[in-house]
């Protein structure tokens, strides 16, 4: 049974044919054709961390498939109370079909993972966000960059970053990464990357410069620079980002045929400019669509692995 926790896990194939199907996925659901991929399938939706786009997203997306979303808030179930991690994922496993996880820490996600019976799906947690860069690469392709991606990272050192890594390191792109002193990506992280990149050919660049980072790529890509819990760190962040926005200037030194993506939520005139967001709101509102997509593929490729055994 293979579980969605980390793309570290998946092959440059596997990747490439989740979102194959993704856009098939895709294609029929804009053709207003609803295939019941997963009939009476429930998927229980674990919310430690609150969302908009991952609530929305799998609810709507398993619906889709023919099947149900369970909402569970951790005020709503006994994990929320101290429960043991392993007793949750025996009794939920037990009735449901498959289970997202959005919580803040990846160590617990795999532990609830390794005593589930059914597959289960990373919606974020505080290493990776691996359903956000599936719903990117796909965006990426519907601009027809697939075989043109020197893609650019500028911010923080978080689970995004760490995603990427992983999805260039994977399918074989070049990326940079920008990130300010003290604010760098994990290192085990990093290495774990770098290991996979010796293979694929991949070319990463760490850098403290934006500029450096940005010159000649063809997608530029950036977050939030104070995340759900580190709100009482905003004013040091701001100062310590002072250089980083992603605003004309910067773009400026990209491809002409640049794209910008942004997970969103968005921070105008913070992370990104009001003027480089709004010229590139179709991608990011499009990227923001995919997310459905790309996580419809990802439960249905889970499901139909589990089937086969």
């Amino acid at each position: 049974m293979r579980h969605f926790l980390t793309l570290a896990d998946y092959s440059k194939e596997e990747i490439l044919d989740i979102t194959k199907l993704a856009i098939q996925i895709k294609k029929e659901t804009k053709a207003k054709i609803f295939k019941p991929y997963m009939p009476h399938k429930t998927l229980g939706m674990i919310f430690e961390k609150s969302s908009t786009r991952t609530r929305v997203s799998f609810e709507t997306g398993i619906y889709q498939l023919g099947g149900v979303g369970l909402f569970l808030s951790s005020n709503d179930i006994q994990l929320g109370r101290g429960e043991p991690i392993s007793d949750t994922s025996r009794v939920i496993s037990r009735m449901v079909d498959m289970i997202m996880i959005r919580n803040d820490s990846q160590k617990e996600l795999e532990e609830f993972a390794s005593y589930s019976k059914v597959p289960v799906i990373n919606g974020l947690t505080d290493m990776y966000h691996p359903v956000q860069l599936m719903a990117d690469y796909l965006t990426i392709i519907e601009h027809g960059l697939e075989n043109n991606i020197k893609a650019t990272y500028i911010g923080d050192g978080n689970n995004m970053t760490h995603s990427w890594l992983m999805l260039a390191a994977k399918l074989g792109f070049d990326l940079s990464i920008a990130t300010p002193k003290g604010y760098e990506v994990d290192q085990e992280v990093l290495d774990k990357a770098l290991g996979f990149a010796k293979v694929s050919g991949s070319k990463i660049t760490i850098t403290n410069d934006p500029k450096i980072a940005v010159k000649d790529c063809t997608v530029v890509t950036t977050d939030t620079w104070v995340s759900m819990g580190q709100e009482d760190e905003k004013n040091q962040r701001l100062k310590d980002f002072e250089g980083f926005i992603v605003d004309k200037n910067l773009m400026s030194m990209a491809s002409n045929d640049v794209i910008f993506l942004h997970c969103l939520p968005a921070y105008r005139d913070l992370e990104v400019s009001e003027e480089i967001f709004e010229q590139n709101s179709e991608t990011i509102f499009s990227e923001a669509e995919n997310r459905l997509h790309a996580q419809k593929a990802i439960m249905v490729w889970l499901d139909q692995k589990r089937d086969e055994k």
